[in-house]
């Protein structure tokens, strides 16, 4: 495929994804990652998988003792689901920035509500390869599900550039039974699922990470019934 045609269905594909988390994807994912009731039971297993994958994250943030020194690039906030704790841990700052204005607009309610210090939290709308800044760690949470692996591997190295100390990535990985489990539509069912939706190789992510002087220091896979996520930490060589 041209140059041309790559960054045209690239930019089909951004428009797809942020008309359908502004619209139709945001009411329903805005419910997912919240503790309301009127999610079926493919919904509230997503929620239980990506809450697993936002408190490993957590964890392995804690461990690092006093956060106020440390800003951090939440890339692909969503709702708010890893930013707002983060805030509430005493992190020093956290630029929050999703391809969906409504999604920024309901972390930011969300962090109003929780009464959390609004000076430390800065929110953009934005996607992830228009994002700038440098910062000491950057996390990128289940939002490669919208790139095929060429393009998650430049997303990778991307977010590398943007990055002090580590990153950490999550992402569906690609195993032949999750192909098939694609394939035949019950992974990503239609109720909860509109846009594409990609799995990854793993090793790609990784080989990506390390040719901009990160190493993978330790990985996790999360699963619930319809959920599927490895998580990787990577830290600056």
């Amino acid at each position: 495929m041209a140059m041309e045609q790559r960054q045209e269905l690239k930019q089909a594909e951004k428009t797809e994804v942020a008309n359908y988390f502004n619209g139709t994807g945001f009411d329903r994912w805005n419910r997912i990652y919240s503790e309301s009731d009127d999610v079926n039971k493919v919904q509230r297993n997503i929620r239980i998988g990506h809450q697993k994958t936002v408190d490993d994250v957590l964890a392995w943030l804690q461990e690092r003792g006093d956060l106020s020194a440390m800003s951090f690039c939440d890339a692909g906030c969503g709702v708010g689901s890893l930013s707002l704790p983060l805030a509430a841990m005493g992190a020093g700052s956290i630029a929050a920035s999703d391809i969906s204005a409504a999604m920024v607009a309901e972390t930011k309610r969300r962090a109003a509500d929780a009464k959390l210090d609004l000076s430390r939290l800065t929110f953009t709308t934005s996607d992830l390869e228009s994002l700038q800044g440098c910062f000491h760690t950057v996390i990128c949470l289940d939002v490669f599900i919208h790139y095929p692996q060429q393009a998650a591997e430049e997303m990778v190295r991307h977010l590398c550039g943007l990055t002090q100390e580590s990153l950490l990535v999550s992402f569906a990985p690609y195993t032949p039974l999750l192909a098939l489990l694609k394939r035949i539509g019950q992974l990503f069912p239609g109720p909860s699922k509109t846009t594409r939706a990609y799995t990854l190789r793993e090793d790609g992510i990784i080989k990506a990470a390390m040719g901009c002087g990160f190493e993978p220091i330790r990985s996790k896979l999360n699963q619930a019934p319809f959920y599927f996520s490895r998580l990787i930490e990577f830290k600056k060589i």
